[in-house]
């Protein structure tokens, strides 16, 4: 009578498998109709207008696919956060006091790797940072990043004698560097000529947002994640370590914006800590946008990545065809505004079920 329960039937498990796997697809549907319907609209006002900004050429598919690498990868991080519950407004300015880490490393005449690993490292420690604070002493997140975002700005300023800028030697910074986000890398020899010609940045965010995906969806730590998220009381007692958890998942997404700052050497071949300011917003803005619940619970990888080059597409649409930088901004708001209320929608639905 007391005995182990029986294992479910395998039918039972392959069903519910399903039924996540179908439920998963559903979530992420959503945003890659809205970038379709995105791509589509400046394709036809292109036509429409006579534009000669040339949207749909290849080149342009690589512009955008470049321009999203840094918001991309530190949207990863922050998918992490929401997921949990959480949020982060610190993720701009800890990812530019660790482009300045970089670039400061780099003018100490070290090598670019261990350029690269100091400013993950010092990622992982601004989101330990955060972790430990919000996790560990239960304070909320939306105060202590807002605390912590111009105090990483600050150590930032602080780590330069220019006004917040570190410009190391132009020849410390590898060539293969520079590749990663340009349009046109040479040689070309990624993917080419089956694939589109991008620098290898934009394949090094698919390939976290691979690992990304697979840490959510295949791993212990990944249903925790959601666990906490949907509901941080009940995760606890069914034995859930919260603590722990939304600790690490603060290290993972702040070694994340530490990559993402990094960008920065490599477009502009210096640290800037001002950098930053502002850049939390749209990445907050890429994981909404991407069906990602501000309620916790709720979040996709590959929605996210559709919130980063729906925004990415707005911003080269417009130019595309001289539209002032007021546009954007308005066509950009929108958006938010109506994925926020399709989240509100869906809660609303849920607690009425």
């Amino acid at each position: 009578m007391f005995g182990k329960s029986q294992p479910l039937p395998r039918s039972v498990v392959i069903q519910k498998e399903v039924t996540a796997l179908l439920k998963r697809g559903l979530n992420t549907a959503g945003p890659m109709l809205a970038l379709v319907i995105v791509i589509l609209f400046f394709a036809i006002a292109e036509w429409a207008t006579g534009s000669d900004g040339n949207f749909t050429s290849m080149a342009s598919v690589r512009l955008v696919g470049i321009q999203s690498v840094k918001i991309g990868i530190a949207s990863l991080g922050m998918t992490l956060i929401i997921i949990s519950g959480g949020i982060d407004l610190s993720a701009g300015t800890a990812a530019a006091l660790c482009g300045c880490v970089a670039a400061l490393t780099l003018e100490s005449e070290w090598s670019i790797v261990p350029a690269l690993a100091m400013a993950v490292g010092a990622g992982a420690l601004c989101g330990l940072f955060n972790g430990i604070l919000i996790a560990g002493l239960r304070l909320t997140p939306f105060i202590i990043s807002l605390g912590s975002m111009t105090i990483f700005m600050g150590l930032g300023k602080s780590l330069s004698e220019q006004g917040g800028t570190i410009t190391p030697p132009a020849e410390s910074i590898p060539e293969w560097l520079w590749a990663s986000v340009t349009p046109f890398p040479n040689p070309e020899w990624i993917a080419y000529p089956l694939l589109p010609n991008f620098g290898w940045g934009v394949w090094l965010t698919i390939v976290l947002a691979i690992a990304t995906a697979l840490l959510l969806h295949q791993t212990l730590f990944g249903r925790h994640v959601f666990a906490i998220g949907s509901s941080e009381a009940t995760a606890r007692l069914c034995g859930v370590k919260v603590r722990q958890t939304k600790i690490l998942v603060y290290v993972i997404a702040g070694a994340l914006f530490g990559l993402a700052g990094c960008v920065d050497i490599a477009r502009l071949g210096k640290g800037d800590a001002s950098a930053g300011m502002g850049l939390e917003l749209e990445i907050i803005a890429a994981v909404v946008i991407g069906g990602g619940s501000l309620l916790g619970g709720r979040g996709s990888v590959v929605g996210t990545l559709c919130g980063v080059l729906i925004m990415s597409v707005i911003a080269h649409g417009c130019t595309s065809l001289g539209l002032e930088n007021h546009i954007e901004n308005i066509l950009l708001g929108v958006i938010i505004v109506a994925a926020v209320y399709v989240d509100r929608l869906r809660a609303l639905k849920k607690e009425s079920v």
